[in-house]
């Protein structure tokens, strides 16, 4: 299994980086889509972003357009309307896939550790979260239907 900080993504302006960058710092990944019954958790997602940022909490938004076709936009599309409806601040990056032959190994990783619902490693659906704490360690998978406020008690303790 390789350590999460090894893992390399690519950010949505396409630079290549190291999730070393985030070391020491609460990370939630979360699976995102434009055009999903649950984008409006970008609201959630943000605003805990900007109450915890000082604190140590970094959100990290991975678009995926394996459900149901919800995030067929280029990335420059879904920057643009991210930062104009939602206001987005946290680190988004370029899509990728979550689940099939062509799954990312951020998510090969986060699945291995937090298989999900009866130990299917499948996720689900887009917005699924994953809580890491300072030390790597993947600490809780959230369903998507679970709302990031709900979520905002764990993170403040990992703080």
């Amino acid at each position: 299994m390789r350590e999460i900080y090894d893992v390399e993504v690519t950010t949505i302006e396409g630079k290549q980086v190291k999730l070393a960058l985030y070391q020491g710092k609460v990370m939630l990944i979360v699976n995102v889509a434009s055009q999903c019954g649950f984008t409006g958790q970008y609201d959630g997602l943000e605003m805990l972003y900007r109450q915890y940022v000082d604190q140590g909490l970094v959100i990290l938004g991975f678009p995926c357009n394996q459900f149901g076709a919800q995030e067929p936009g280029s990335e420059e599309e879904i920057m643009n309307f991210c930062r104009l409806n939602y206001g987005v601040t946290f680190p988004m990056f370029a899509k990728i896939d979550v689940n099939g032959p062509n799954t990312h190994p951020l998510y090969v990783l986060l699945k291995n550790e937090r298989p999900g619902f009866l130990g299917s490693g499948a996720i689900k659906w887009n917005f699924t979260k994953f809580l890491v704490d300072r030390d790597g360690n993947i600490v809780e998978r959230y369903s998507p239907s679970t709302k990031p406020t709900e979520i905002e008690g764990k993170i403040t303790s990992l703080l």
